[in-house]
């Protein structure tokens, strides 16, 4: 715990994660507040396929098989840094020590099942993404991956949704002040 208030403290300016289920607007909604608040945003995904940072290709769901431990050297210095906005669609295998703050988009099944299907989304992972939104088990990770006090659900099924997201969080991120050092 010390050294998670004392990396923190380094910090002059908040790291945030963006989760969800895919299609909840993460990407959009992370590249969004990143011009907004002047941050540099991490799609997780991208730097996967650009970096090689994976185990393969799973042929069954379509994507590849991230290396979480690859993942996380590459990323370890800018988040010691601060002001970075990581999206991906798990958090469970980050530090805890990495983020201020942890943001759960939530979408309506409907909604989901629209921007999946036009994806190309189909058979099992378009069950699964449904099922994963149905049963909430982003914020169910979020919440058993980081203190309650900074994981924060929001509404994702619109443009307005998204505009307000970005503002709220924006404000959020303008009024962060680093933790006081406990020495």
């Amino acid at each position: 715990m010390a050294e998670s208030a004392q990396s923190r403290s380094r910090r002059v300016r908040p790291n945030v994660l963006v989760t969800g289920t895919p299609g909840t607007g993460k990407t959009t909604t992370s590249s969004l507040l990143a011009d907004a608040a002047a941050m540099r945003h991490f799609n997780i995904g991208d730097l996967v396929r650009q970096k090689g940072l994976h185990d393969g290709w799973d042929d069954h769901l379509h994507c590849h098989v991230i290396n979480e431990d690859m993942v996380c050297d590459e990323l370890e210095d800018s988040m010691e840094d601060g002001g970075i906005i990581v999206d991906y669609h798990g958090c469970d295998f980050f530090p805890e020590r990495w983020f201020d703050l942890v943001v759960v988009l939530q979408t309506d099944n409907s909604v989901l099942h629209d921007r999946l299907t036009s994806r190309g989304y189909m058979g099992a992972k378009l069950t699964n993404n449904i099922e994963c939104e149905i049963f909430q088990v982003l914020l169910e990770e979020a919440r058993e991956s980081y203190a309650s006090e900074i994981v924060m659900p929001l509404h994702s099924n619109n443009v307005e949704d998204i505009s307000r997201n970005v503002a709220t969080l924006t404000e959020w991120i303008n009024n962060w002040r680093p933790p006081a050092q406990s020495n």
